[in-house]
């Protein structure tokens, strides 16, 4: 990867998919074959991002506006994309993303009732009409799978207003997601994510050096 080029990858998935672990796996692979990282994550990443995620995903604030939650998350992102992602492109990182636009899209977009469209352009808004992921994993996780997980963590896990929703607002997210990578097979790539750690990694790592040779090709 060039200076000025970067190679920006993002990972999706239902809460409790194990996004954050198999990033971090992911991280650790290319630090030592010597590419330089930025991983980081949505929503937060950034001083600004973070005190607004506070109060996007607290468990308290369960009346919150489906309008309010979006452009909670689209605040952040902007904040985010400017301070982390824009610059770590510029310098020709790779750069690791845990959730980005397709969350909006899926979450506020289509389950909230939003609509994609509307969500798709304040989420290009928000990153200045900027560069859009060249390579996303969506890792399959069946909702009921997820959340067991989550349970299963206690407190080693951060529980968040989302993870709390009720069991069809999860299988939703879920069919979201699968519809969206439908539409969009070029760019998101699904993988099982309910196998082991260590094949889920290798996988996803799998697909992004394959992204990376093909855009140094000029055939991405």
């Amino acid at each position: 990867m060039k200076t000025g080029e970067g190679f920006f990858f993002t990972i999706e998935g239902t809460e409790g998919a194990g996004k954050t672990t198999v990033l971090n796996l992911v991280q650790q692979y290319f630090e030592k074959n010597n590419i330089k990282v930025t991983s980081t994550r949505e929503p937060g990443g950034v001083r600004i991002a973070e005190q607004i995620r506070t109060i996007a995903l607290n468990t308290k604030n369960k009346e919150m506006d489906p309008k309010t939650e979006a452009l909670l998350f689209a605040a952040a992102r902007s904040q985010h994309y400017e301070e982390v992602i824009n610059p770590a492109l510029a310098r020709g990182d790779l750069v690791l993303c845990d959730r980005f636009i397709d969350s909006s899209l899926v979450y506020q977009g289509t389950v909230r009732g939003l609509g994609v469209g509307i969500i798709e352009d304040i989420s290009r808004f928000a990153i200045g009409y900027g560069r859009m992921p060249d390579l996303t994993v969506l890792l399959d996780v069946r909702p009921e799978v997820g959340l067991e997980r989550i349970s299963s963590a206690g407190e080693a896990r951060e529980i968040n207003r989302l993870d709390v929703e009720q069991i069809e607002f999860h299988r939703k997210i879920y069919e979201g997601y699968k519809q969206l990578a439908m539409k969009n097979p070029a760019r998101i790539k699904i993988i099982d994510g309910e196998q082991s750690l260590e094949k889920v990694a290798s996988q996803v790592i799998q697909k992004i050096q394959e992204a990376i040779d093909c855009s140094q090709k000029g055939t991405l």
